[in-house]
């Protein structure tokens, strides 16, 4: 029995209880294929794992207003125009206004605050004008041209959490001038890791969204408003590219930077083997946007016009000097794929010493036979029934 790692093909194929063989013998997959020039270079673009923008709409504009919620803490202050009012005593010529604060009260469970000779006023998710402008009409008959100023004095309905990969995990109250995702960050003390290793996921409301912590930073569009019960969660991730065939190294390759362009990483994997490598085809294999391929020029016709991610193939000629530049200039993705094609003269030669080693193979095994058969009849020929020669059977 010759020996082998495991099982073979033709085992495996047999023994199995029930098989699904390929129906045809074309590719897996459709997919493009898309030769690298100056046109396709124009809208090659890392657009990373997602958008914020996407996800909650748009990042500018003015911030959110903050409402009121269940537990936060609410300071009422109420003016009149002279003293003698409902609030004012008519013996409060020496007071440094007419004016008095009321006891800080906390949002009841029903949303309520109290206001004397106003009754209950709502507060849940409103904001402070609004009660403000509540609790004056119902005292304008009592008081003597009354105003209110509400404010907020502590909130618990309002705050953000962030976890993650920060110097200071947990919550955190939105200021009343509103916080974006980076400040919230900032202010839980900032990321632990490089920012080419982080990445952001907001949550809201049951939706959520993951943005690359670098294209915050590039993108102002990116770095939307946050917003009461929100979860930022910071998370490292270190993006990495696969490579195979007629190159140096092969495997899987960390970016360990914060761009990664394909001679970057063509060196990275060790660069084309000079004695396999066809430099006119090297490939780089990825999911691409549809919109992205219609604006090359690419015929997507042959693909469902609801299918938005298509599989591609980019291939750049490292024969053509050009094609270097043109290297330098198409950004890696996460999980891309290089393979660099063998030459044909390597083909070539894998047959020929297949060849050689089946007919010197050959020509081994006549030669011993040949050998061994001499041998017997030589020694045949010197033994005698009681020669005693060592060897002799």
């Amino acid at each position: 029995m010759i020996s082998d790692s495991g099982p073979s093909r033709r085992a495996v194929e047999s023994q199995a209880t029930v098989a699904l063989p390929a129906a045809t013998a074309g590719s897996i997959l459709d997919y493009a294929l898309v030769d690298l020039n100056r046109v396709v270079l124009t809208f090659i673009e890392d657009p990373g794992p997602g958008s914020l923008l996407r996800a909650f709409g748009a990042g500018h504009g003015p911030a959110p207003e903050i409402k009121v919620g269940i537990g936060d803490t609410i300071q009422v202050t109420m003016f009149e125009a002279q003293a003698g009012g409902l609030f004012i005593p008519v013996d409060a010529g020496s007071r440094p206004g007419n004016f008095v604060s009321l006891p800080n009260q906390t949002v009841d469970a029903k949303g309520y605050i109290t206001v004397p000779y106003a009754g209950q006023i709502r507060a849940l998710n409103r904001g402070t004008p609004a009660i403000q402008r509540d609790i004056v009409e119902k005292l304008k008959d009592r008081a003597i041209e009354p105003q209110a100023i509400v404010s907020i004095v502590t909130q618990t309905s309002t705050q953000v959490t962030v976890v993650g990969d920060v110097n200071l995990p947990g919550k955190i109250s939105i200021n009343p001038a509103g916080d974006r995702v980076l400040d919230a960050i900032s202010r839980a003390g900032g990321i632990r890791n490089p920012g080419y290793e982080e990445f952001v996921t907001l949550q809201r409301n049951g939706s959520k969204g993951t943005v690359y912590f670098i294209n915050l930073v590039k993108n102002p569009w990116e770095n939307v408003f946050v917003a009461p019960g929100d979860t930022l969660y910071v998370y490292q991730y270190q993006r990495a590219f696969m490579a195979f065939g007629a190159t140096g190294n092969s495997g899987q390759f960390k970016f360990l930077q914060e761009n990664v362009t394909l001679s970057d990483a063509v060196g990275k994997a060790g660069g084309l083997l000079d004695n396999r490598a066809e430099p006119g085809q090297v490939f780089v294999y990825r999911i691409e946007r549809r919109s992205t391929l219609e604006k090359m020029g690419v015929d997507l016709s042959n693909f469902p016009e609801d299918r938005d991610d298509i599989p591609t193939i980019f291939r750049v000629n490292f024969r053509d000097p050009s094609g270097f530049f043109a290297a330098r200039r198409f950004p890696m993705r996460d999980n891309d794929i290089i393979y660099v094609d063998n030459a044909d003269q390597v083909e070539i030669t894998k047959f020929l010493t297949m060849l050689t080693t089946v007919t010197g193979a050959v020509s081994t095994v006549a030669t011993d036979a040949a050998t061994t058969k001499a041998s017997v009849l030589y020694l045949q020929n010197r033994c005698g029934p009681a020669s005693g020669i060592v060897g002799c059977p």
